[in-house]
């Protein structure tokens, strides 16, 4: 097919403009110069931010199906939302030692990224300051689509990771390889894990000095003729806890459990099929509160208990028979451990997911690039022109 001398020009100029918005180049997706402004709008209840100017950290938050990674703090009391565009966040960890955020992005294939805070200063590369700034795209690795990444979490100075679709845990070297390094008894078959398919939705870390000393959480111990993700996949009261030392069951009688951590000398976890948040006793589930929605993603700080709720998808409503699917929101609820109190909640009223939460030093970074509001072109292409990381 001939094309004309003008069409042609014209084609060549649209190849030289696209591409140049550091939000797509960064997440490495072009829409993401498209973020719709509504997913963005939040509301917080009277409480939130003076609590999170008390403990001076900034909370990262994935947001999975509206394509967002987001930071919430009050340094000096004052609120700061900032944001950066990612294809279907999910796991996020943070190793605190190295200032290394790492966040899954679960597609096909599976990508991790890892963001560092840049040291702000003036003038071009090479003339960066020591000022903790924002939270930049450092390095991107690719993992095959079949690991299907859930959550992540840091031993030393190593990455880890669920690889829900193989039911087991994985170490993810920078270099795109990996390799199983623990699965629960129940999906073993012949000494070695069955991994050609997601099983048991393995899903979750609470990381100890170990992995032996971690513990896991999972919709299921059985192999059966339904997998997780068909509707009909049974959960209630299916949902497990392993011990990493022993790999059986050490907690039973959950529904779809997401978000285990350890805290306190307790072990948490988000009974998302019940709204719930609560810690192990005496192998079953101590309820400390119930929230307004599917529970899943938290951290904890102290006797604060960060713990988000999202909206149940329709098609989903079956995995959550303890919920009032119509009244689920998408938010995130400070939640005093000891006494189950709701001490602030912060609400995206047009959000729909979050999948995980994690915290860092407010005096190592200023959020993430994107601030909530109007974008500012020649700050974001300076900040990406001089960006350094040490």
């Amino acid at each position: 097919m001939k094309v004309g001398t003008a069409e042609l020009t014209s084609m060549w100029e649209g190849h030289a403009t696209e591409w140049r918005d550091p939000a797509q180049v960064c997440s490495q997706w072009r829409e993401a110069s498209a973020t719709d402004p509504r997913l963005l709008v939040s509301r917080a209840t009277r409480g939130f931010w003076d609590l999170l100017a008390a403990i001076d950290l900034t909370l990262l938050v994935t947001r999975e199906y509206e394509h967002l990674v987001m930071a919430i703090g009050a340094p000096q009391g004052r609120p700061r939302l900032t944001f950066l565009p990612m294809p279907h966040p999910s796991g996020l960890a943070v190793n605190r030692r190295e200032s290394r955020v790492y966040v899954a992005s679960t597609r096909n294939p599976n990508l991790v990224f890892a963001l560092a805070p840049n040291r702000r200063g003036s003038g071009r590369a090479g003339a960066g300051g020591k000022v903790p700034g924002a939270l930049v795209p450092v390095s991107s690795t690719f993992y095959p689509g079949s690991l299907y990444l859930h959550d992540l979490a840091v031993f030393g100075s190593a990455l880890y990771g669920n690889a829900t679709g193989h039911n087991v845990v994985v170490s993810l070297a920078p270099d795109g390889t990996f390799a199983p390094v623990w699965w629960p008894r129940c999906i073993e078959r012949s000494g070695r894990p069955s991994m050609e398919r997601n099983h048991i939705q393995l899903n979750s870390i609470a990381g100890g000095p170990s992995l032996r000393e971690s513990f896991f959480s999972a919709s299921s111990t059985s192999v059966g003729r339904l997998r997780p993700g068909h509707l009909n996949y049974p959960v209630d009261g299916r949902g497990v806890i392993f011990s990493g030392r022993t790999r059986e069951p050490i907690c039973t009688g959950l529904t779809r459990p997401h978000s285990a951590r350890r805290s306190g000398g307790k072990l948490w976890v988000a009974n998302s099929g019940y709204g719930e948040l609560g810690f192990v006793s005496r192998g079953a589930l101590e309820v400390v509160t119930r929230l307004p929605g599917w529970t899943r993603g938290l951290c904890l700080v102290g006797d604060v208990a960060f713990v988000a709720t999202s909206r149940v998808l329709p098609r989903y409503r079956g995995y959550a028979p303890g919920l009032d699917v119509l009244q689920s929101r998408c938010a995130i609820h400070a939640v005093s451990v000891s006494s189950g109190r709701v001490l602030g909640s912060l609400e995206w009223p047009n959000g729909s997911q979050v999948f995980a939460i994690d915290w860092i030093e407010n005096k190592k970074t200023t959020g993430l690039p994107f601030p909530i509001g109007p974008r500012h072109s020649r700050r974001e292409i300076e900040l990406f022109q001089t960006f350094r990381i040490n």
